[in-house]
């Protein structure tokens, strides 16, 4: 096994991208191990809603990265007390859905640092009942990968902050993240270690029965094609929100002018369906307002741009636009 050296990045999208570059091109006879810290950022499931995962109005404020992984399984905050380790294997056909085989040795070096980690249910590390890690997987078919988290210092705070869903009444087909009580390693360390510590002993760790492991540095075009992948996918709106499964939202509001309920559809990222009922009055049908936003990618930024030049006085009378933007997409 060859273990993968990022060089200390710690941007989400970069990271994704090194590890989806390697599974895809990197020698295919050969393991290969990676480690990655992300600055603070929600890595959101393949399946998942990203909108009914996050707490948008806290990210935007707080510049925390949304990013969609390749794999399934669901949303989970990183930030820079969470090591991340990738293997990088073949898929001999019995190792998808095989969590034990992968967090077997990253168990026995936890054991071996004191801490009584153990894999509980289908692809969780516990400690006393506490979450310290979750795994997923993913396979192109020949290759494969079987990557986790390990909460080591993380802030548990923003955890809760960052994935507290504000928008009411999502539905949407998208498999929902299961909250469960988590942990940090250093609570259960008898002495206290630096992240830098405890990377390089669970590496010393995993690699205790091997030969010498051989480090890989990636090339000068090895890393332009990484960066590409992180242009072409990571860092568009398509993959992080627009490729969300469809899911219906419905906004309720009573102004001084009145109620507005809103129905809305959304299908790959774009409002195919806007409906508006209630009992205000208007000077023009808010069908056209309706018309206007079919096809308007669901995000704050995109909504507000569509309505610029619109006067949302003559729908519902005297209604402050930044009103109806905040129902249209905001907390409740």
């Amino acid at each position: 096994m060859i273990f993968i050296d990022n060089e200390g990045n710690t941007n989400p999208k970069l990271n994704l991208a090194l590890e989806e570059y390697a599974l895809r091109n990197f020698d295919s006879s050969t393991d290969y191990l990676l480690f990655y810290i992300n600055e603070p950022s929600i890595i959101i499931g393949r399946n998942q809603n990203t909108l009914e995962e996050i707490n948008k109005d806290y990210i935007d404020a707080n510049g925390i990265h949304v990013v969609r992984r390749v794999s399934g399984g669901g949303a989970v905050y990183h930030d820079l007390g969470n090591l991340n380790f990738s293997f990088i294997t073949n898929h001999d056909g019995k190792s998808i859905s095989n969590f034990k085989k992968f967090t077997a040795p990253v168990i026995r070096v936890l054991n071996a640092m004191g801490v009584t980690a153990e894999l509980k249910g289908r692809n969780d590390i516990q400690v006393d009942e506490k979450k310290i890690s979750g795994t997923a997987q993913f396979s192109t078919g020949k290759r494969m990968i079987s990557h986790g988290t390990l909460l080591f210092d993380t802030d548990m705070s923003e955890v809760a902050k960052a994935l507290q869903v504000k928008m009411s009444k999502i539905q949407s087909k998208g498999h929902k993240s299961v909250r469960s009580r988590v942990a940090n390693i250093s609570e259960f360390l008898k002495t206290p270690i630096s992240m830098d510590d405890f990377k390089n002993q669970l590496l010393n760790g995993l690699y205790e029965a091997s030969e010498p492991f051989e480090i890989h540095k990636l090339t000068e075009d090895e890393w332009k094609a990484v960066h590409q992948l992180k242009a072409e996918k990571y860092d568009q709106w398509d993959w992080n929100y627009g490729r969300s499964p469809k899911f219906n939202i419905q906004r309720n509001k009573r102004f001084p002018i009145g109620e507005i309920d809103l129905r809305i559809f959304v299908e790959k990222g774009l409002i195919s369906e806007f409906k508006i009922f209630g009992d205000f009055f208007g000077r023009q049908p808010v069908t056209d307002l309706e018309d206007l936003l079919i096809g308007v990618p669901y995000d704050k930024n995109e909504i507000s741009n569509a309505l610029e030049n619109v006067s949302i006085e003559n729908y519902f009378g005297k209604i402050e636009k930044s009103d109806f933007i905040d129902l249209v997409y905001g907390n409740d």
